[in-house]
């Protein structure tokens, strides 16, 4: 490796062990939130809007790990790491693809505006990115910048992505709580109905030839 190539890998390893620890903190953090979640029983959607909505999180904390992990390496010269990039960056933007039919496809939840940003465009932008800069790694070290802020954009997304899932749900399982605490209150304060007569007793009719009257004839 020439020593301007190696001087410029050594300069982002500071960067990369901040973003690359960051995004594996966040990798298990996103478990533990699931499976609170789900033992809290808020999570009732298909597999397709998990798919959607919560998979694509730990993706791009691990595609944020594993670019670090590459641009950190050892390498001999600028190819290998830039090939590395590029197949990854590939890779992410097919899977954001995939992300964004699912999304299209599921019926659980309805999308605003900032969940096609924050969901499908950011993520193709990072992973698209990443592609270039593999392309140009090789001819332009400066493009390490956009290796560099793809990471800690896919960091961002992560962690936007993650705390909207999770207050949707909280929000969502807090009007279910209110929905039941609303209608319990209400049955509570609802007038009793008369009850019906006890089988076994008949109630006889009205006779207007019943009572005194009747004994004069």
């Amino acid at each position: 490796m020439n020593d301007a190539a190696h001087s410029a890998l050594r300069s982002w390893e500071s960067f990369y062990v901040i973003v690359g620890s960051s995004a594996g903190a966040l990798t298990g953090l996103q478990f533990v939130v699931l499976t609170l979640i789900t033992e809290s029983g808020a999570i009732r959607g298909s597999p397709e809007t998990l798919s959607a909505f919560g998979s694509p999180n730990i993706v791009h904390f691990c595609a944020a790990l594993l670019v670090s992990a590459i641009i950190s390496a050892p390498w001999n010269s600028l190819g290998p790491p830039a090939l590395a990039v590029g197949v990854a960056g590939a890779c992410g933007f097919v899977y954001s693809v995939m992300v964004l039919r699912l999304a299209l496809r599921q019926r659980d939840y309805r999308p605003v505006l900032e969940d096609w940003i924050w969901h499908a465009t950011l993520p193709m932008l990072a992973y698209a990115g990443m592609v270039l800069a593999g392309i140009l790694l090789t001819r332009v070290p400066a493009v390490l910048y956009i290796i560099g802020g793809a990471a800690l954009l896919l960091v961002f997304i992560g962690i936007h992505n993650a705390w909207d899932t999770v207050s949707y749900v909280m929000l969502e399982r807090t009007r279910e709580l209110r929905a039941k605490a609303a209608a319990a209150r209400a049955s509570e304060h609802r007038p009793a109905t008369p009850s019906a007569p006890a089988a076994g007793h008949h109630v006889a009719p009205h006779s207007p030839h019943s009572g005194p009257r009747a004994d004069r004839h």
